[in-house]
């Protein structure tokens, strides 16, 4: 009998007019929490909902069948695009299995997690923060009916009251935990091989919603720690590897250390990474072309000085430039970032990004342009958005909000009639998802969509829509191009 069943719920699906596109990738968070309630001595029912197969997977009673007989205590891990759907799945599975303790974990209830507490009385708990300390605690508090007063880094409704417990000290050795739980999953059931080599950045950029998870603190993995898992993964039959943490290039030291130890391991490994323009110089790029780098992705955001400052993004256009030009010159693809849609975006910055993005593109690289996502725990959103102000468009989500109920076409969406309650019950809840909706959408998000249809950045229509990639913002895949593009030089 398992003491606790671990759902993942963070899923890559996307439905197109007559396509999905779907892509599993291995749940590094739950699968390290995973290992740690085992270590703990706990009995873990592992379950992964992206692997499992329906023609109708956005179901509730869809999910309550993927969950059948679970364990007293039941996690669900989600991101913020999945969180609507998430709550909904816990409140059908509440009414069917009304005696099990449910948990709300994963960095989709980041900043909101009172909110749920007190307007959904079927989410017992939420996990905030690093869970591999608190959740052995949590777990062995609910297995004995002690108080969950003394377990760290948790959120709970004691009678009328929402209870935050302090969170538990940062993890600062990576190297001493145990890599995620591998053995729990079938690794060939995944579209590529993630990693990561360090937990949080201390760039304040003001619409990240990433480093507030971590409080801005960067902590790293040791070079042997990464080569030593990437080996591993290399025995089970990886080809190419992403490294999904947001500070790779964190300093010139760590990452030609790095590429030292990777060349003297002697893997015949590919590998992806994101990219800091301040922090990467032509030596590192050298370096990390020599040891087995294919891809380099940049957030470069902005093409306004102006609007770099106002987001902290801690260099200028002209670095972009230069630091784009000489990556396009040493790796097989160049992937750049953009933020459009910015509040106190003026036309006129916006113009000097679309100017940059057409100058990227024809050196080589690929445009990847989002809309801003108005998420609560970025400084951006604190500043700028009252819940009063925030619109809601059927037929417009940012790109990290689609949630594979709609039909997207990239910027434009559609929601089939089946599942236009899930968006109902979005639009009546926008302080807990503010992320689906905008800020002056006729004034600000329409004009400069159809400026970025006019040049080519987003499909106005079904034909073009045929001939796009998809944003590949998570993709550990290599595309048909690419692995052309490899066979040609290696031979």
């Amino acid at each position: 009998m398992a003491d606790i069943t671990i759902v993942n719920l963070n899923m890559l699906y996307v439905r197109y007019y007559d396509t999905v596109e779907r892509e599993r990738h291995l749940p590094l968070g739950p699968l390290y929490v995973t290992r740690a309630l085992e270590d703990a001595g706990f009995n873990v029912d592992f379950r992964d909902y992206q692997l499992h197969d329906a023609p109708e997977p956005f179901d509730s009673a869809e999910m309550v069948r993927f969950l059948a007989d679970p364990a007293p205590v039941v996690g669900f891990s989600c991101m913020a695009n999945l969180l609507p759907f998430t709550l909904l799945a816990m409140r059908e599975f509440k009414r069917i299995y009304p005696d099990r303790t449910l948990i709300l974990a994963g960095v989709g209830p980041k900043s909101v997690e009172e909110l749920i507490l007190r307007r959904f009385p079927w989410v017992d708990i939420i996990v905030r923060g690093e869970a591999e300390r608190s959740a052995p605690l949590l777990l062995g508090a609910l297995k004995n009916g002690a108080s969950l007063h003394q377990v760290p880094g948790i959120s709970f409704r004691d009678g009328d009251t929402v209870v935050h417990t302090e969170r538990p000290e940062r993890i600062t050795d990576l190297d001493a935990l145990p890599p995620p739980a591998y053995h729990r999953v079938d690794l060939s059931r995944y579209s590529g091989f993630n990693m990561i080599t360090s937990r949080g950045c201390p760039y304040p950029c003001t619409f990240c919603s990433v480093a507030p998870i971590w409080d801005l603190r960067p902590v790293h993995r040791s070079p042997r720690s990464i080569v030593s898992e990437i080996a591993e993964l290399w025995r089970r039959g990886a080809e190419l590897i992403l490294f999904q943490d947001e500070f790779f290039v964190s300093s010139r030291s760590q990452v030609l250390a790095f590429c030292r130890e990777l060349q003297q391991a002697g893997l015949s490994i590919m590998w992806k990474a994101f990219g800091r323009i301040n922090l990467t110089d032509v030596d590192m790029m050298d370096e990390m072309a020599k040891s087995g780098c294919v891809e380099i992705r940049f957030g470069v955001e902005s093409g306004s000085d102006r609007v770099l400052r106002l987001v902290k993004k801690g260099f200028s256009a002209a670095d972009s430039i230069r630091v784009a030009r000489q990556a396009c010159d040493r790796f097989r693809r160049v992937d750049l970032f953009y933020v459009w849609g910015f509040p106190f975006e003026t036309m006129q910055d916006f113009y000097q990004s679309v100017f940059q993005m057409v100058s990227f593109r024809m050196m080589g690289a690929r445009i990847l342009p989002s809309m801003l996502c108005l998420l609560p725990q970025t400084e951006i959103f604190r500043e700028h958005v009252r819940t009063e102000r925030l619109q809601f468009a059927p037929d417009l989500m940012p790109e990290y909000m689609v949630t594979g109920h709609e039909v997207s076409r990239f910027a434009h969406v559609e929601i089939p009639e089946r599942h236009r309650g899930i968006f109902q019950f979005i639009q009546q809840n926008p302080d807990v998802f503010p992320g689906f909706f905008h800020l002056d959408l006729e004034g600000n998000i329409r004009p400069k969509l159809r400026i970025l249809q006019e040049f080519g950045f987003y499909p106005a229509s079904d034909e073009e829509l045929i001939q796009m990639e998809s944003c590949g913002a998570h993709s550990p895949r290599l595309n048909a191009s690419q692995k052309v593009d490899l066979a040609t030089r290696a031979s």
